[in-house]
């Protein structure tokens, strides 16, 4: 079969390998879509955190499975799924307490093990989520959901607050619509006026136009009558844009950190403790949340296929990477069709 490899930074080279064989507990399952995540294109540009090369990337996916034995999830061959990519260890001292999300040895496909961006994968029977009749492309835009829902979630966001999203990537329009569905009064934020004419449509009451520190600062003091936002999330992974959200913040608020990066931050900390701030890291999703997230979906108070702009097919893989890379303020969420 064929698989997808970043070699190094800026390769991407599609490879013959040995189709896979389920062991005993796994299925054997046929890729049909794989979301491009920042974290893959981070990887393809070499500023991703946690990839080491050569390695196949994705863990955005929906799938169709083609063997499984029996089991107790009620899954069955010619069901369309989607998976739990987190791989956690079972033994550490956050998966004891029911952390797994935070395992200390985690291992996400993709990332730290190969990822799914194959004409065929194995899965653990217990890693695979019944896709209840959502269309392929639908449960491939799960996994990045949960991600930005499991962050608001973090923050206990409610119909009182008033949230700042500081990115209008996919993650961060995600977490606009995760924001929205608890109540919130959502605003959304970026150096890219198009990203935001496009966060638009997913119903934010406002937008940020990040261009300079000035425009922002003045931008929030209006929104928010120079009190600063009840929650700010971030969802790039940059310095500036987490200065942003300590900067954006009320007196009290929350701050959820979901953006991964390399780079250092160098501000004045004592702003955490003036401000009494409430700072949250989020990492990765539970199953419960994919479970919740299908069911929202299936109820239609979501249309998750609106952020889609660009669908590849996978011989033109590396195409997908390489305009992903030089037009991202212009893309959004970008699918390769198995």
């Amino acid at each position: 079969m064929k698989a997808i490899f970043i070699n190094k930074p800026g390769e991407v080279e599609i490879k013959e390998i040995n189709r896979p064989v389920p062991k005993e507990g796994e299925a054997l399952l046929k890729v049909l879509y794989g979301g491009i995540c920042g974290s893959d294109l981070g990887s393809y540009r070499g500023t991703f955190a946690y990839f080491e090369y050569p390695r196949t990337p994705g863990h955005e996916l929906s799938a169709e499975i083609v063997e499984i034995g029996e089991n107790s999830f009620g899954l069955e061959a010619g069901m369309n799924v989607t998976v739990n990519p987190y791989f956690n260890c079972g033994k550490c001292y956050s998966c004891q307490r029911g952390l797994v999300n935070a395992c200390t040895t985690n291992q996400t496909m993709g990332v730290q093990r190969e990822g799914g961006f194959a004409e065929y994968i194995t899965m653990p029977v217990e890693r695979i989520i019944n896709g209840k009749g959502l269309t392929p492309k639908t449960l491939t835009l799960i996994e990045p959901f949960c991600i930005s829902f499991h962050g608001v979630k973090r923050a206990s966001v409610n119909a009182n607050d008033k949230v700042l999203i500081v990115g209008a990537g996919t993650i961060g329009v995600l977490a606009a619509i995760a924001a929205k569905s608890f109540g919130a009064e959502v605003y959304i934020s970026d150096i890219s006026e198009q990203k935001l004419e496009f966060a638009k449509n997913f119903g934010v009451k406002g937008t940020v136009l990040n261009d300079t520190p000035e425009n922002f600062e003045k931008r929030v003091a209006e929104i928010t009558d120079g009190n600063g936002f009840d929650v700010t999330i971030e969802a790039v992974g940059l310095p500036s844009t987490f200065q942003n959200c300590i900067d954006a913040a009320t007196f009290g608020g929350r701050v959820v950190l979901i953006g991964v990066g390399k780079k250092n931050l160098d501000f004045n900390f004592t702003i955490i403790q003036k401000k009494e701030l409430n700072v949250y890291g989020s990492r990765n999703a539970l199953t419960s949340d994919f479970v919740e997230l299908i069911d929202i979906v299936k109820s239609g108070k979501v249309d998750l296929e609106k952020i889609i702009t660009n669908i590849y097919e996978f011989d033109d893989a590396a195409h997908a990477f390489s305009d992903f890379d030089q037009n991202a303020a212009n893309m959004l969420k970008v699918l390769i069709e198995f």
